[in-house]
């Protein structure tokens, strides 16, 4: 009995040395450090302009849609007008073409009313010199002469007839067309320039906090010059960058724990959303006697599970990971 008593308390010393070992021999879990990140949008105007007002300033928070500066170009102001006259103009020659003036069809009406007139008289001329050739009272000349004035006045009353139905239609297809289309161009140079005018008033897209300001008041800026910067503070993430033989099979959903040190050492679960090769190299490790080669970078970004009240860009976030082989 007492044989059996030392054999199992040796058995256990040297499980318990075991274990000892293996927790001495463990390598620890490596310590990364990240930083809260998130989405940057700088504001710039798309037509240029000079500054007359500014409605916020570095630290400010904004509401996508609010108003957040005024710009001024007389030139565009110059330009809107004239793209407005030029629009009554062609407008008004639309109008022109599609219709004749009163005065100018009863102008025609008359001219057709003295050519039906001539045609009447020349018609009984002829008649009357055709009655007195037979008689010797006339002569074939004269018979022929009042023969061409008929077949004159029948032409100039033709040409009074065709005269009224050009002013009673008006301008031929081609032309209405054309001044159809003037008008839309017109319209469509007016849009055009009311929408630049509109770009002159800078909207903010996103819910966010300033945090640069480089437009002053008064100060000219082309257009795609950047005016401000603002950060979506109310969605930030964490992102991390690790040598590639320290992912060990990370994916997308996967979930860990991090350290603010900012928020008194905080701990936050956090779920990765993004794995994306850098376009550089971590420090050089050598992983074979022959055939060396170089270890990639890759980030990896993940995003609270649940909102962190005081969360900003800029602070650091610690990880415990996992060494490589580990």
């Amino acid at each position: 009995m007492l044989r059996l008593v030392r054999a199992l308390i040796a058995i256990g010393a040297i499980v318990a040395l075991g274990i000892v070992l293996w927790f001495a021999t463990r390598p620890p879990p490596l310590v990364v450090q990240g930083e809260v990140s998130a989405n940057r949008v700088d504001l710039s105007p798309r037509v240029s302009g000079r500054v007359a007002k500014l409605n916020a300033d570095v630290g400010d928070n904004v509401t996508a849609g609010s108003v957040i500066a005024e710009l001024e170009s007389p030139q565009l102001v110059a330009s809107l007008q004239m793209a407005k006259a030029a629009l009554a103009v062609s407008e008004a020659d639309l109008i022109r073409v599609n219709s004749t003036r009163p005065e100018t069809i009863e102008a025609r009406k008359a001219e057709l009313a003295a050519a039906d007139a001539d045609v009447t008289l020349y018609q009984e001329n002829s008649a009357r010199q055709a009655k007195l050739v037979t008689s010797g009272s006339s002569t074939q000349s004269m018979v022929d002469e009042a023969t061409r004035n008929l077949e004159s006045a029948i032409r100039k009353r033709e040409s009074a007839q065709a005269a009224l139905d050009l002013a009673v239609a008006g301008s031929s297809k081609e032309e209405k067309a054309l001044a159809a289309t003037q008008v839309e161009q017109a319209k469509a140079s007016l849009a055009q320039t009311q929408t630049d005018v509109g770009e002159l008033t800078i909207h903010t897209p996103i819910d966010g906090q300033v945090t640069t300001r480089v437009a002053e008041l008064g100060e000219n800026f082309s257009a795609g010059a950047p005016l401000f910067s603002l950060i979506d503070i109310n969605h930030p993430w964490f992102t991390f960058n690790l040598r590639e033989d320290l992912l060990k099979g990370l994916a997308i959903g996967d979930r860990f724990e991090v350290t603010v040190p900012a928020l008194d050492n905080s701990r936050i679960e956090v779920r990765v959303t993004v794995i994306n090769a850098q376009g550089q190299y971590a420090t050089w490790r050598a992983t074979r006697a022959t055939g060396d080669f170089d270890l990639r970078t890759f980030e990896v970004r993940a995003e609270p599970t649940s909102p962190v009240k005081g969360l900003r860009p800029g602070m650091s976030a610690i990880a415990l990971w996992p060494k490589a082989g580990s």
